[in-house]
């Protein structure tokens, strides 16, 4: 089941107001997870759903906006972060589970273009975003709170073109928000995960930004505090193991 955060939370808050130790093992763990996890953890949803286990309930958004809502009081089981600073951010808060946390996959940054573009850029030092963006603007979640924004202001600054485009980026609040400006042509080019390049039929990739320009992308997992689901646990297990990561896998995720 996809929720947005506001479905989520209204169901997450009105199933613990009603739940039993009878009813909780009944419903599957409520999981907040990064933007670019759909698919991948759609998949895996579905595959432990089809061991006869309760489905998990899976909300998405950008991973500094799940983290805050996680120390607003959030009732949640799992949290899945597309960097480890939010998650430590949430650790430092006393709300994860001790002993909880796993960093299990990696992913690429890629500059992508709408399909039917014929724009033609190679990514290196002083390459000319900023000519080639003309009057247009550079699709990126927000560069200064979300993962996939931060990590592309990091390549842009490493490879000497942050300033040359500041002023031409259009913060999206996650990084399948920024997907979408390039999908619907309202953005020449866009910055996001090989992953969500991979998930769309109306991009393309222009080039992959090198590894050594940004941190290292990586997802951690933890279970929260405050779960009470007894299927939380099991189904953390399961996504850490060879047969969860195979999942991420085939969506194109690298596994650790």
């Amino acid at each position: 089941m996809l929720l947005t955060i506001r479905q989520f939370l209204l169901l997450a808050l009105a199933a613990l107001v009603s739940l039993t130790p009878a009813r909780a093992a009944q419903r599957g763990p409520l999981v907040l997870a990064a933007a670019s996890l759909q698919e991948a953890l759609g998949d895996a949803a579905k595959a432990w759903a089809g061991r006869r286990n309760p489905a998990p309930v899976l909300s998405f958004a950008a991973s500094s906006a799940l983290a805050r809502q996680i120390e607003a009081g959030a009732p949640a089981d799992l949290f899945i972060s597309a960097d480890e600073e939010w998650m430590d951010h949430v650790a430092g808060k006393q709300l994860i589970r001790p002993g909880s946390r796993a960093t299990f996959l990696t992913n690429r940054l890629v500059l992508v273009a709408p399909v039917k573009s014929a724009a033609r850029l190679a990514i290196g030092r002083n390459f000319p975003l900023a000519r080639a963006l003309g009057q247009g603007r550079l699709a990126m979640a927000d560069p200064d709170s979300v993962p996939a924004g931060k990590y592309g202001k990091a390549a842009l600054g490493a490879l000497g073109v942050w300033r040359g485009v500041e002023g031409k980026v259009a913060r999206a609040e996650n990084v399948r928000a920024a997907l979408a400006l390039v999908e619907r042509g309202e953005a020449p080019f866009g910055i996001v995960y090989a992953t969500d390049a991979r998930a769309s039929t109306k991009v393309r990739i222009i080039g992959a930004f090198p590894p050594n320009t940004h941190p290292p992308i990586t997802y951690p997992i933890a279970t929260l505090k405050t779960s009470t689901n007894p299927q939380a646990e099991a189904f953390r297990r399961f996504l850490l193991s060879r047969e969860g990561k195979a999942i991420f896998a085939r969506r194109g995720f690298v596994a650790r």
